[in-house]
């Protein structure tokens, strides 16, 4: 990677409050043995993202998810909603990450939770998508492409990967087109926020690419009350945190995330869940 962005958002998500062995000791805390872990477990600890299995319901409605769809989830993280879309519909479903410690991770929640035949989880770059055109019938992201810079090359692979007629079905951070470059840069050192799109901005660059959007909802009142309880939420983590990663870690990602939230709580920020198809 050439890009120092992309190169921050792989060492942020190396060092997230969120990680395997974190979501595994909260299993264990809960007295299941990893013999017993099953995706009905883990779901109740590996959904990073706003909404939780919620949201992931919302998204499976909204994309008419069915079980011969072949789904790619885009920046999968942990790997929580490709797991709970193949245990809900019987999909399959390909993960593709940044960050190789997520990855593996993924994977290994994956295996305890058996359904390694129908999900993996594959390391590389979303502007550089390691897979053959019209690969997919679906792919997804929630929450991810706020991180990565190129939002037209960006959906430029998405749409190349996507099988003609294919959905791509995305929810993700906004701005209302009043965004100062003070608070930009700082979402971008602190977040590892780059390029931040507005609605309309998406719209013209998916019309680019070959893709219609067919159905926009507003998130923003929902996500700024979750993320109000985000923060709250990351803050009991404080010691494990602290433990793990260091007092200055912790205290730099609770001063950026509460101006991340701040920006939520002002208006400024926004977000929505989009359904754009890909002609045939």
């Amino acid at each position: 990677m050439t890009d120092p962005r992309l190169s921050a958002v792989e060492r942020f998500y190396d060092f997230h409050p969120i990680n395997a062995k974190q979501i595994l000791d909260a299993v264990a805390a809960r007295g299941i043995a990893p013999e017993a872990i099953t995706e009905a477990v883990l779901q109740q600890h590996d959904q990073d993202h706003y909404g939780g299995t919620a949201a992931t319901d919302r998204l499976i409605a909204e994309a008419a998810v069915r079980a011969d769809d072949v789904v790619l989830d885009i920046c999968s993280g942990m790997g929580g909603p490709a797991r709970y879309l193949a245990w809900k519909t019987d999909c399959d479903v390909t993960g593709l990450d940044l960050t190789a410690s997520r990855v593996q991770g993924a994977g290994e929640l994956t295996r305890l939770a058996g359904l390694a035949d129908r999900v993996r989880f594959v390391h590389g770059n979303a502007l550089e998508m390691p897979f053959d055109d019209a690969s997919f019938t679906l792919a997804i992201a929630q929450e991810a492409f706020a991180h990565i810079p190129d939002k037209p090359r960006l959906l430029a692979e998405c749409a190349r990967v996507l099988q003609p007629g294919g959905r791509l079905v995305f929810s993700d951070i906004l701005h209302r087109g009043d965004l100062s470059a003070h608070d930009a840069q700082r979402l971008l050192d602190g977040m590892t926020f780059s390029e931040i799109e507005t609605l309309d901005g998406y719209a013209q660059h998916l019309g680019a690419c070959g893709m219609t959007i067919v159905q926009r909802l507003d998130l923003t009142a929902e996500w700024t009350r979750i993320l109000v309880e985000r923060h709250a939420m990351y803050r009991s983590l404080e010691p494990d945190t602290v433990a793990r990663l260091g007092r200055e870690h912790f205290e730099r990602y609770d001063r950026a995330y509460e101006h991340f939230v701040g920006l939520y709580r002002s208006g400024v920020l926004a977000g929505a869940l989009i359904h754009a198809v890909r002609g045939r």
